[in-house]
């Protein structure tokens, strides 16, 4: 089976994206969606964020840059798990309109985690 690396979806009336049957199996532990570094969202498997993004947020409480961090990726970040007939998870509005995303997303992997951007 190919490795899907880049999807687009337009968002239901009820903000809902519909993650591919492929990479469901991916986000099984849950979906940590936050901001990213610029007008886009980071969509993190829930275990990839606590074995990779939680452990680097832990620097020393005097380093400024690790506060930077922290602010950027816990300001607005939700947590969710996928529904288990079709697959979708609700993005928060103010998410969506952090990265100007109106209905139309394009999902890019970023090694072991997403870039979600407006279409």
């Amino acid at each position: 089976m190919a490795t899907v690396d880049y999807f687009e979806r337009k968002l239901d009336d009820k903000r809902r994206l519909t993650i591919p049957t492929e990479l469901r199996n991916e986000f099984s532990s849950g979906v940590v969606i936050t901001q990213g570094f610029q007008d886009y969202l980071h969509m993190y498997p829930k275990s990839v964020w606590e074995e990779q993004v939680e452990p680097q947020l832990q620097g020393s409480i005097l380093d400024e840059r690790t506060a930077d961090l922290n602010v950027r990726f816990r300001m607005g970040k939700v947590e969710t798990v996928l529904d288990e007939k079709q697959g979708r998870i609700v993005i928060d509005q103010h998410l969506l309109d952090y990265a100007g995303i109106k209905r139309g997303i394009v999902a890019v992997r970023a090694g072991r985690y997403w870039r979600l951007q407006s279409m």
